[in-house]
């Protein structure tokens, strides 16, 4: 029986990350090229096929042993490709699916890129063995995916998961990147961190760790309260309320079997897993305040793997 392969690629505003995986899901190579952002964009797709061919020639694979490219894409995509619109990329309303087909003759799978990396997580990471997940990514912003039955939730607009963005404090005076105020990114990404630990600090008179640093991050408020500074475990207790009361109206939606906290805040470890899920199961329906909330596992090389596992599934 001939071996069959899969590419996954997944398009940020800096590099496109790229895979070959065989059909069991395995990673056989994995690499980046530059992403071209010059002229809209209009360079990337071209790039991404000139690669997979490139590769396809080293490898000696045929074309017809190849099950396809699945790609995730830095902004809303519906379930038929379409791209509404990506500001990092300079691309307008197309569809993905279709342009890269033309120019590899290849199945295209896309979705958006927090999406797909959740599949990938649920697939072959910290979601592994489960079916349905949400994935909440904690980086500069806070991003998300939601996974029903196998199968990415991309909505009528291809804007499902956007976590980061669903209204969590209505008396918020400053605004969030959207234009919005009070939402959920302005306290769980690592600049909301940061931000909060800011306001405390000039609304506290308290001996901190926290007071001598002078640019404060994410990864220093957990430090400090890893060290036991009472200022980093009020900040620690304070976001784990607010992801925490999140997951707890995701999870009354959608119920999923397990909640994977990914992006660079993660890396706090179980510190950050552990007071998320004391407030979980503080305001969580009966039905699902077991719901694990577990760490990612597959790093920057989830949307390569939710890609591939978009083709395969």
């Amino acid at each position: 029986m001939t071996k069959k392969y899969a590419f996954g690629v997944d398009i940020g505003g800096t590099t496109v990350k790229m895979g070959l995986f065989d059909e069991e899901g395995t990673v056989l190579e994995k690499w980046e090229i530059p992403t071209n952002t010059e002229n809209h964009g209009s360079a990337v797709l071209p790039d991404i096929a000139a690669e997979i061919e490139a590769k396809s020639a080293e490898k000696n694979i045929a074309k017809e042993d190849i099950c396809g490219i699945g790609v995730g894409v830095p902004g809303p995509v519906d379930r038929h490709g379409n791209v509404l619109r990506c500001v990092n990329l300079g691309w307008s309303e197309f569809n993905v699916e279709e342009t890269l087909g033309e120019m590899t003759g290849l199945k295209v799978c896309a979705g958006n890129d927090a999406n797909v990396a959740a599949l990938g997580e649920m697939w072959k990471g910290g979601g592994k063995g489960h079916e349905s997940s949400v994935m909440v990514t904690l980086g500069t912003g806070v991003g998300g995916g939601v996974i029903i039955d196998g199968h990415i939730l991309a909505g009528a607009n291809g804007a499902a998961g956007e976590i980061g963005h669903m209204p969590v404090n209505r008396h918020e005076t400053e605004c969030c990147g959207c234009g919005k105020k009070g939402c959920l990114e302005q306290y769980a990404s690592a600049t909301g961190i940061a931000r909060m630990a800011r306001q405390k600090l000039a609304q506290t008179e308290r001996e901190t760790m926290l007071r001598d640093i002078p640019d404060v991050t994410a990864k220093d408020v957990f430090d400090a309260a890893k060290n036991g500074d009472a200022v980093g475990l009020e900040l620690v207790e304070e976001l784990g309320e607010r992801l925490g009361t999140a997951l707890a109206r995701i999870g009354a939606v959608c119920n999923p079997e397990a909640f994977v906290i990914g992006g660079g805040v993660s890396k706090a470890g179980t510190i950050l897993t552990d007071v998320i899920t004391k407030y979980y199961h503080e305001v969580a329906f009966h039905a699902m305040t077991d719901t694990p909330i577990v760490l990612a596992e597959l790093g920057n090389d989830a949307g390569i793997y939710g890609g591939v596992r978009m083709v395969l599934s």
